[in-house]
């Protein structure tokens, strides 16, 4: 059996090693202070490596932070070059594919406005990172957004072209009096009215010629009006109004009389009625407009069915000067 061990301590008055018994109350102090000292020596430890040394969970979080951002550009820099195609190609559906359909391009209100309102990205201003997710989900928004608009752009323009041969058989081409029996008067634009004495808007074109002269129909269509001062066209006198379809309407004024009524199918070429001077008019001739979904065009850009370049040119000399109209 193992003896206990007893501590000595040497007593300088004797010259002996004496046995020496340590208080209870001692023990647990000195016990009590050595524990105290280890765990504040193990708290300073753990603050300083906290502070100073990275753990493994701290060291892929930050790796995967690094490669966030990186993926971060890699996808703005993609959807720029995303923008720059799709803005090539919107460009392309105003400035050619439209124009060669007469059809309005997109507004820039239905292309490039904002989807949602601030809430939307609201959830993102609580992160760390929470600009650059912001910025790059609007920029992907606003690029769906646009994607969707140019998308329904595209099947309005494949539709337009699978209807082609009927929007040119609708289209206004030609002159409403034959070439060789009219002469341009005044053009679109402002114009002093000979009867009112002011100058005003003239939403149309003059073309002089004899009473009786035939007037055609420049491209088929119905009769949607025939009849002396329609609702709407008062001092026109006798008034028919034809709609072509595809957002284009013509309308005849100032006629001696329409040989066509309301309801009535026409094609391009058939006579519709003679030149007269009826209405608000200051001698015979007539009055004739195109209106484009609702928007009253200039009428000598849809002569070149008729006229050769040479003529077209002579045409558009006269409609371009100033002068008096005729109504």
């Amino acid at each position: 059996m193992k003896k206990p061990r007893h501590t000595y301590r040497f007593n300088p008055h004797t010259l002996r090693y004496e046995k020496f018994f340590v208080p209870l109350r001692e023990k647990v102090r000195r016990i009590s202070f050595n524990v105290l000292f280890g765990v504040v020596l193990g708290v300073v430890l753990v603050v300083v490596g906290m502070q100073f040394m990275e753990s493994p969970s701290e060291r892929a979080l930050k790796r995967e932070l690094a490669k966030f951002k990186r993926q971060s550009k890699v996808l703005n820099a993609r959807v720029a070059r995303a923008e720059k195609v799709l803005l090539n190609i919107e460009e392309r559906d105003d400035a050619l594919y439209r124009t060669i359909f007469s059809s309005e391009p997109v507004s820039p209100a239905e292309r490039y406005s904002g989807i949602g309102g601030v809430e939307r990205y609201a959830e993102f201003d609580e992160l760390e990172n929470g600009e650059l997710l912001k910025m790059t989900t609007k920029r992907v928004d606003d690029l769906t957004k646009r994607l969707y608009v140019e998308s329904k752009s595209l099947d309005e323009i494949y539709e337009m072209a699978r209807t082609k041969n009927e929007r040119m058989a609708t289209m206004p081409a030609i002159l409403p009096v034959a070439k060789n029996k009219c002469k341009v008067v005044s053009g679109f634009g402002m114009r002093y009215h000979p009867i009112l004495k002011r100058t005003r808007m003239h939403s149309g074109i003059d073309l002089t010629a004899r009473q009786g002269t035939p007037i055609y129909a420049t491209g088929d269509g119905v009769v949607v009006a025939a009849s002396r001062n329609p609702e709407g066209y008062s001092g026109y006198g006798v008034v028919v109004i034809i709609n072509h379809g595809f957002g284009f309407q013509t309308l005849y004024a100032h006629m001696n009389n329409a040989s066509v009524k309301k309801g009535q199918k026409v094609k391009r070429g058939e006579q519709i009625g003679t030149v007269g001077s009826s209405g608000m008019s200051s001698g015979y001739h007539l009055h004739y407009e195109v209106i484009l979904n609702g928007k009253r065009v200039d009428p000598v850009y849809y002569f070149f069915n008729d006229l050769t370049p040479e003529e077209y040119e002579d045409v558009l000399e006269q409609a371009r000067q100033e002068n008096q109209s005729m109504s």
